[in-house]
């Protein structure tokens, strides 16, 4: 399965499967995964990971699998300036390894400020630092989904 449109992704998935969303950063990878209906993100976990990307994998496809997870919304750095940095480079090609482990769309999503509004929240819920690190990195992936479910309804709606 390819990089895909973020528009081309509802289009083609199957009835009644969800997305997973990843935010992924050097140590951790951050899931979340959306309701059937593809309306709602809710954080999964945060997975630690591996020395070796077939580790990662590994859970990756588990989750996917438990799931039913159709396609995987990937969290795309772009810097404030609308470029492109390494981070992204590294972000695409963390895609182009699960593809070649996974048979799964994916898709990017802008990930600016998610982690930053993430933590205003905590913050806002004053959540003990210990606590916000436990909670960030799915709660990042679910921000991330979120926006995208967002955007593939407001698509449907204008369509």
């Amino acid at each position: 399965m390819p990089i895909r449109n973020p528009a081309d992704i509802k289009r083609d998935l199957p009835r009644g499967q969800r997305l997973l969303g990843l935010d992924v950063g050097e140590k951790t990878i951050g899931l979340a995964v959306s309701d059937p209906s593809l309306t709602i993100a809710s954080p999964e976990q945060t997975i630690r990971r591996g020395k070796r990307f077939r580790d990662d994998a590994a859970l990756l496809k588990e989750v996917i699998e438990r799931r039913g997870i159709g396609a995987l919304v990937i969290g795309l750095p772009i810097n404030m300036d609308g470029s492109e940095g390494p981070r992204c480079q590294s972000m695409r090609q963390f895609a182009q390894n699960v593809l070649n482990h996974a048979d799964i769309d994916i898709a990017f999503w802008d990930e600016r400020l998610s982690t930053a509004a993430v933590t205003r929240t905590m913050l806002d819920a004053d959540l003990s630092r210990r606590r916000r690190a436990e909670l960030v990195d799915k709660l990042a992936a679910a921000y991330i989904l979120q926006g995208f479910l967002d955007a593939m309804a407001t698509t449907a709606r204008a369509s």
